[in-house]
C-alpha cells in the first residue's frame, strides 16, 4: 500500500490509532466509579458525588518532569517517568488535602514510538491506581522536526476535591510549632538541569557509572520515582485532623504542608506560612543520602544554592502542633515512611531560614 502524504511528512496517523488502541486495557486499573463516557473521547467525563461534601473545591494542578526526561532519553528507560509526572501533580494539591479524582495527560514527540509510548503510559496508569486517581483521558501529538530524534515531552494535569472548611491553608501555624520532613526518593524532578552538570559533565561520569556508597548506577539512582505523598497526606488527616469540619484551623494537629520541588525549603515552605512566622530548618537534623553528599561534596555548589535547587532528601514537610510531633512521626513511621523533625515554627516574617 502506498504511504499516504502526512505519513511520508512523518506523522502516521494509522500508527497513532493502533497504538492508541491499547489504552483501554492499560487505563482499566484506574477506573472510579464517578467515570463516565469511554476512553478517546473529545473530553473526559467525571461525575463527582457532591453528597459527599458540604463545600466542595476542586483544586487542579498541571507540571512536567523537566529534564529528568535527558535521563530516559540516555538510558532508554520511559517506565518511570508517568510515574514521576502523575506522583508530582498528586503532592501538588495534597498539600492543601485534596484528594486526587483524575488525570489527564500530554505527550508530544517527533516519532511515535510504540514501544516508548506504551512504557509511558504504563507508567501513567500505575501511578494513577496507586493514588486511587482516575486516568480519563489526554492527548499524543506527532511533530516531525520539532523534537530531536528519540525525544519527547510530557505534562498532565490533575484535578482533586477537599472539603472546604478542612482545606490546609497554613492559617492555625504558630510559633512553637514543629516541622516534619518526609523522606524523599532522589532528587524527584527538580535540580536535574544542575545534576547532569554535575555528574556528567564536571565529574565525567556516565549513566551507567557506580560509585562507592551508592547501591545503583547513576543513572539509575537519579530515575528513582518521584514519591507520591497523597495516600499518607489522606491518612494523616483523617487520624490527627477528624473534626475539621467543625473545630478552628488552631486546634488542628496537621496544619500546614509544602511540597519540597523547585525552589527547595527556600521558596515552597513559605507558601504555607502566616506573615508573622518563619521557619527554622535544622542541617543534620535528618539523613542525607550517599546522592545529596556527593552533589554536596563534589558539586562546586554553595550550601545555600543547595536547599534552594534541591530537595536535599526531604520531599514533602509537615507543619504540625508542636506537642503533638512525636505522635505524628510515629504514625509516619508506621505508614513506611521514613521522617524527621527537621525545624520549628518561630516569630518571623513569613521567611525560612536554613541553620
Amino acid at each position: 500500500m502506498k504511504q499516504n502524504a502526512y505519513a511520508q511528512a512523518g506523522v502516521d496517523i494509522n500508527l497513532g490509532n493502533k497504538v492508541k488502541s491499547t489504552l483501554p486495557r492499560l487505563l482499566s486499573a484506574t477506573h472510579r466509579p464517578e467515570v463516565l463516557g469511554k476512553v478517546g473521547g473529545f473530553g473526559g467525563l467525571f461525575a463527582l458525588d457532591t453528597r459527599k461534601y458540604r463545600h466542595p473545591v476542586l483544586v487542579s494542578s498541571v507540571d512536567g518532569v523537566g529534564t529528568k526526561l535527558k535521563l530516559a532519553f540516555a538510558m532508554d528507560r520511559h517506565d518511570t517517568i508517568g510515574q514521576d509526572l502523575v506522583n508530582h501533580c498528586v503532592n501538588d494539591i495534597a498539600v492543601l488535602g485534596a484528594e486526587p479524582l483524575f488525570f489527564l495527560d500530554y505527550l508530544g514527540t517527533g516519532k511515535l514510538e510504540p514501544r516508548v509510548f506504551r512504557e509511558i503510559i504504563q507508567g501513567f496508569a500505575k501511578a494513577c491506581a496507586e493514588n486511587g486517581c482516575a486516568l480519563i483521558g489526554g492527548e499524543t501529538a506527532q511533530m516531525p522536526g520539532f523534537y530531536k530524534p528519540g525525544e519527547y515531552d510530557v505534562s498532565g494535569t490533575i484535578v482533586g476535591v477537599v472539603e472546604k472548611t478542612a482545606m490546609l491553608d497554613g492559617r492555625g501555624i504558630k510559633p512553637g510549632d514543629a516541622v516534619i520532613g518526609l523522606a524523599s526518593s532522589g532528587l524527584h524532578t527538580n535540580g536535574y538541569s544542575l545534576a547532569r552538570k554535575i555528574f556528567f559533565e564536571k565529574l565525567r561520569l556516565r549513566p551507567s557509572s557506580r560509585v562507592a556508597g551508592i547501591e545503583n548506577s547513576i543513572g539509575d539512582e537519579l530515575l528513582k520515582v518521584h514519591v507520591s505523598y497523597g495516600p499518607l497526606v489522606q491518612k494523616l488527616i483523617k487520624k490527627f485532623n477528624p473534626n475539621s469540619l467543625r473545630s478552628s484551623r488552631a486546634a488542628r494537629v496537621i496544619k500546614g504542608i509544602a511540597h519540597i520541588t523547585g525552589g527547595g525549603f527556600v521558596d515552597n515552605i513559605p507558601r504555607v506560612l502566616p506573615s508573622d512566622c518563619d521557619v527554622v530548618i535544622r542541617k543534620g537534623s535528618w539523613d542525607s543520602s550517599p546522592l545529596f553528599e556527593m552533589i554536596r561534596n563534589r558539586g562546586g555548589v554553595q550550601e545555600a544554592e543547595l536547599y534552594r535547587v534541591f530537595n536535599m532528601g526531604v520531599g514533602m514537610t509537615l507543619i504540625v502542633a508542636g506537642d503533638q510531633a512525636d505522635r505524628v512521626l510515629r504514625f509516619v513511621a508506621a505508614q513506611g515512611t521514613k521522617a524527621w523533625i527537621v525545624g520549628e515554627v518561630v516569630q518571623g516574617k513569613g521567611r525560612v531560614a536554613i541553620r
